[in-house]
């Protein structure tokens, strides 16, 4: 099982938000997670990243790698 820790787009029409997620990695983007980490607001200004470190860092600990989206997000 590869797992892979991706954005899952939510909200409106034109108004997207981001969820941070732990998910296998062919999973569709509605599909379930594992675990969610954070949250990512493009629209809002300054755009809102909120991430729970700890989360973040037990799961790369586990060798889980971002996607490059999420790498660009975290500055990983």
């Amino acid at each position: 099982m590869a797992v892979k820790i991706k954005l899952i787009r939510f909200g409106r029409k034109k108004r997207p938000t981001y969820r941070i997620v732990v998910a296998e990695a062919k999973s569709k983007a509605t599909g379930k997670t594992i675990d969610t980490i954070g949250f990512y607001n493009p629209l809002t200004e300054p755009n809102r990243l909120k991430v729970d470190k700890e989360k973040l860092e037990k799961w790369l600990s586990y060798g889980v790698q971002p996607t490059d989206a999420v790498r660009k997000l975290l500055k990983l």
